[in-house]
């Protein structure tokens, strides 16, 4: 079945637009995070906080997703969602999770293992106060995961909800934040004839980080 007029097969590119080497990298892979993802700013790359989040269920089946990153500091990346979503329930039932970030406008991917866990509820708090007024009904309106009827289901519960709580909404309790603490980091900047670069993070038994270089 041809799903396009174009051989999918023929689709390339040849990534020309810089490099990466061990010392561009650093020592600290948060600090080289936070000067790439502030060039993909630079850049305007599209939904730049973009990030698919890979979760395993109780069968060890993968799902993936696309979620945005909210927050990041020295432990780790910050995303909120629905607890009683399909993918709260594969994170209660196995935490440890891998993230990927791709800013096409600069030719970089980033790739990120290690264990999740629930933010404070000060935390989720004080995101929740942040959040537009409809996106914080819409987080009491979705019965997020769930199959539902028809879309009335939302509509009906966001019509429910404006009336309840008015200009004063607060955080619903299935709601809130998660912290993934990385094991493991890689950078990868694409180069020419698919030569590459991945330079590559990881902690072992300590919480230092090794820094090694991997083939592409």
């Amino acid at each position: 079945m041809s799903v396009s007029s174009r051989n999918i097969a023929d689709i390339r590119k040849d990534y020309q637009m810089a490099e990466l080497d061990e010392a561009t990298a650093g020592d600290d892979p948060f600090a080289f995070f936070g000067k790439w993802f502030a060039e993909a700013e630079a850049a305007e790359a599209a939904e730049v906080n973009a990030m698919t989040l890979a979760t395993v269920d109780l069968h060890n089946k993968p799902h993936a997703r696309i979620v945005l990153l909210k927050g990041l500091d020295e432990k780790g990346f910050v995303f909120f969602t629905n607890y009683s979503s399909a993918k709260g329930l594969e994170i209660e039932s196995n935490p440890f999770v891998a993230l990927v970030f791709f800013w096409q406008e600069l030719e970089r991917q980033v790739r990120v293992e290690g264990r999740i866990e629930r933010v404070s509820e000060e935390e989720s708090d004080h995101y929740f106060s942040t959040r537009p007024e409809g996106s914080k009904l819409g987080a009491w309106s979705s019965p997020q995961s769930q199959s539902i009827p028809d879309r009335s289901i939302l509509e009906n519960n966001y019509r429910l909800y404006t009336g309840q709580f008015g200009n004063n909404i607060p955080r619903p309790p299935h709601w809130g934040g998660y912290r993934v603490i990385p094991s493991y980091m890689e950078f990868w900047q694409g180069r020419s004839n698919r030569m590459h670069d991945r330079i590559v993070f990881s902690q072992g038994a300590t919480e230092d980080w090794a820094k090694t270089r991997l083939a592409p």
